[in-house]
């Protein structure tokens, strides 16, 4: 999915950190192709913590009904620097990328893509689709040894689940109560869809190196004694070894979490990089692409590239992962 504004950060309002090391980040809603475009809420970048572990950009969209809509329409555009990760509560997207892919996704699936040196995709609604869209898109960047990988495109039909009395979770990304992802990894970070039974609870464990948020994508839970609902993305500071969950209806929540990035980087449109000229090189290329260039091409999709922004006046700083 693409950012459409050259600065995605957001969430102007937070909740102070606590005692017990929490924030409640607000998010935004963000219209992918204008006022009338496809509607998510973006809680990362925020503008008081800009990233959770190597995760630096997640927004999530729905329930969405389709009926008489055309659903999600993402044209092609450029990535470097990061991974993609595509994970749909409900409902289907279509992902086509430079590299030749063409692979759609349904719930319980894992489309996830390594820009590294450069990639260009597209996402949409297919043709044949159910009548609700539900998901979340994130990005992981890429540590600086990593970040001009070869590009490429992978798709995992089935992950490993975590299931104890009325808790059941899929591991998306890294490892969690000893299930490890077979999804790729550049540096350490776990990623889970957490599902709790109406009035259930359960304790999920920890790595304490590692910070931690949770999203609450259906229902409600309360986490570690805080009261979350969906829109907001409720922040944990590292040393925890075990979190308690607590739901009230039937919950889905997202888990994410990872080493803290201690690389401070550029996140400008849809570009993860280390400096203002970085940046700029890679916009170059995306607007001058006559033959495809660095990011080559998206075969298929019926509707324009999506071209970038202008570039700010003034250069770009590279930013650590809190304000």
């Amino acid at each position: 999915m693409s950012s459409l504004e050259a600065d995605p950060e957001v969430g102007r309002s937070v909740v102070p950190p606590s005692p017990e090391g929490t924030e409640l980040l607000e998010g935004a809603p963000v219209a992918l192709g204008g006022p009338r475009g496809f509607e998510v809420t973006r809680t990362l970048p925020n503008k008081h913590r800009r990233m959770v572990g190597a995760w630096c950009f997640l927004d999530a969209y729905g329930p969405h009904a389709l009926a008489g809509s055309p659903g999600m329409r993402v044209g092609p555009h450029p990535h470097i620097g990061l991974q993609t990760v595509s994970w749909l509560v409900a409902g289907e997207v279509l992902h086509r990328d430079s590299l030749g892919s063409l692979q759609e996704i349904r719930p319980g699936q894992l489309n996830l893509m390594t820009a590294g040196r450069g990639i260009s995709h597209s996402e949409q609604t297919p043709a044949a689709h159910g009548p609700v869209l539900q998901g979340v898109q994130l990005w992981v960047a890429l540590p600086g040894a990593a970040r001009d990988v070869a590009p490429s495109f992978v798709h995992h039909p089935d992950l490993p689940v975590v299931a104890a009395g009325g808790l059941s979770a899929t591991v998306l990304m890294g490892e969690l109560a000893g299930e490890v992802s077979p999804a790729a990894c550049f540096s350490p970070l776990v990623g889970a869809q957490v599902t709790l039974a109406e009035g259930g609870g359960a304790t999920l464990p920890l790595r304490p190196d590692f910070e931690h948020a949770v999203l609450v994508l259906d229902g409600s839970a309360t986490v570690e004694g805080a009261r979350v609902t969906p829109g907001p993305l409720l922040y944990l500071a590292a040393g925890r070894q075990r979190l308690r969950l607590d739901a009230g209806p039937r919950t889905r929540l997202l888990l994410i979490g990872g080493e803290p990035f201690d690389e401070r980087i550029v996140m400008w449109w849809n570009f993860v990089g280390r400096d203002h000229d970085e940046i700029v090189a890679a916009r170059e290329a995306w607007e001058s692409r006559s033959d495809g260039g660095r990011f080559g091409r998206v075969r298929g999709y019926d509707g324009p590239d999506i071209p970038a922004p202008p570039m700010p006046t003034t250069r770009l700083v590279a930013r650590g992962r809190t304000r």
